[in-house]
């Protein structure tokens, strides 16, 4: 096998591997009729690649739902647990691109969701093997469209993010993976599609997983770039 171009692939979580954008949204949502706040219409694109800190923050104080942030963060997490475990909504193809990546590169994964929920559902997907580091925004000075997560997952697998290939759906995720300095595959979300600005950082946009084969990876990182 010819050397690669690349050095490793990092996938995305919420949107990419699940469909649990809408989860989140519905909880958050659920989280704040009950407490009788209104939900203000930039809520949830706003916290879009917030890691938990800052969206439980963000509920509490812009949202105004009731308790601090930890409180929060507790009540999100706990329901979305008790969502994951009634059922996992998997998007087409992302087992099987995880799979065929698997076989050419090393993985990683950089994820705004806390780490149970990161380590649940890979457990779940039976791909916890397949990935040689994941990192969740909780675990870096600051979520997405900071570059954190990304270089954090780069570090852990000793690779340039120049020379690593991010998959993304989300505005926030999208500015992440290249403040961080890697190719971004966009996979945009139907129900939560990216701002245009944040699309046009994408080196490809593909209209699902399925597309996103080793030779289209490949051809992201050249070298002449």
């Amino acid at each position: 096998m010819n050397e690669s171009a690349v050095s490793a692939v990092v996938f995305d979580m919420d949107g990419i591997l699940t469909d649990t954008e809408t989860i989140w949204d519905e909880v958050r949502r659920g989280l704040a009729a009950r407490d009788g706040v209104p939900w203000p219409e930039e809520a949830t694109h706003a916290m879009m690649g917030m890691s938990t800190p800052e969206w439980s923050e963000y509920m509490a104080s812009t949202v105004g739902v009731d308790g601090d942030a930890a409180a929060v963060a507790e009540r999100t997490i706990g329901a979305m647990a008790a969502r994951y475990h009634e059922h996992l909504p998997t998007l087409p193809g992302a087992v099987e691109a995880v799979e065929r990546l698997s076989e050419r590169w090393p993985l990683g994964l950089a994820s705004s969701s806390p780490r149970r929920l990161i380590d649940a559902v890979l457990r779940e997907l039976g791909l916890t093997e397949r990935f040689r580091a994941t990192v969740s925004t909780e675990e870096v000075a600051a979520g997405k469209p900071a570059p954190d997560g990304y270089a954090k997952v780069c570090e852990l697998l000793g690779v340039d993010p120049a020379r690593a290939v991010a998959i993304e759906d989300s505005s926030n995720g999208l500015r992440s993976a290249a403040a961080a300095g890697m190719k971004v595959i966009a996979v945009p979300h139907e129900a939560f599609p990216p701002a245009d600005d944040a699309l046009a950082l994408a080196a490809a946009v593909v209209g699902s997983l399925h597309e996103v084969t080793v030779e289209l990876v490949e051809g992201l990182v050249g070298t002449g770039r």
